[in-house]
């Protein structure tokens, strides 16, 4: 009884004391989901457990506000009230670059466009290019489709390409990238964005100037050389107090395993 009562001993404190002790939590952008999934497979092999679900980065920064997942993941930054409201009640986000993603403009295959300036992506969202044959394509309504406002995508799209402007008020928000690659696939006259690990050959990739010269493909290459214009960092946020439960996790994917992930997945490494 007493061997078993010291082997009972053993395992707990053993429990205490293991990285992998708690299954951790992790919810909230869509386009940082398929990363955190093949790492939660790949860390899961060596013992641990996570469970991963989207959303949106606002719903994964909600939920860490009010204490319903271990991890945020974001493609967005944190807004100041969200912090504040974290602050006030006592408690403080520790933010951590795990990537970056190339931001992908999109139109339907048979779209004869193949560039666009950020002036004219600014006036195609916000409304006041309506017809493709004023960037010079065919005589075609654009139907522009975009994510939800909870998305950190439509955040980052609006503030960096839109300038802070409006979308249009007829604009089709979608609740997941995986929407906007189907609409945009089977609309002729659609264009949205979406993070580069979702590109595939069922949607055109525009190239994209800034300076209305020089037009750069997206594309790991290109983001890696700071050459393509429209690139963001993929975020976690974890409360403070549960550094060491996620610790593990987070080491991981920072790691030369957790980063060759990054690049199998189509974004862009720390490294």
């Amino acid at each position: 009884m007493k061997n078993l009562r010291k082997i009972a001993l053993v395992i707990a404190l053993g429990l205490l004391v293991s990285p992998f002790a708690n299954a951790q939590k992790i919810k909230g952008s869509d386009t940082v989901l398929p990363l955190s999934q093949k790492e939660a497979e790949a860390y899961g092999k060596k013992g641990g457990k996570v469970t991963v679900t989207g959303g949106g980065s606002g719903v994964g920064i909600a939920a860490l506000m009010d204490g319903t997942t271990d991890i945020a993941q974001a493609s967005r930054k944190m807004k100041f009230s969200e912090k504040q409201k974290m602050q006030q009640s006592g408690r403080q986000a520790k933010e951590v670059v795990i990537a970056y993603d190339a931001l992908a403009v999109i139109v339907n295959p048979n779209n004869k466009i193949s560039q666009l300036t950020r002036q004219q992506l600014e006036q195609i969202f916000t409304g006041k290019i309506t017809n493709w044959k004023q960037v010079g394509g065919e005589d075609l309504n654009i139907v522009v489709y975009s994510r939800e406002s909870s998305s950190g995508t439509y955040e980052f799209f609006k503030e960096h390409v839109l300038k802070n402007k409006n979308y249009m008020s007829s604009v089709l928000s979608m609740p997941a990238t995986g929407a906007i690659i189907q609409s945009v696939k089977q609309t002729k006259g659609a264009i949205g964005y979406v993070g580069l690990a979702y590109l595939n050959k069922e949607v055109k990739a525009l190239k994209v100037s800034f300076d209305g010269k020089k037009y750069i493909e997206p594309s790991v290459a290109t983001a890696k050389n700071k050459t393509y214009p429209i690139v963001r960092p993929l975020l976690y946020y974890y409360e403070v107090k549960n550094a060491k439960k996620v610790k593990s996790y987070i080491d991981f994917v920072l790691s030369e395993q957790g980063q060759a992930i990054v690049e199998k997945v189509g974004y862009i490494s720390l490294k």
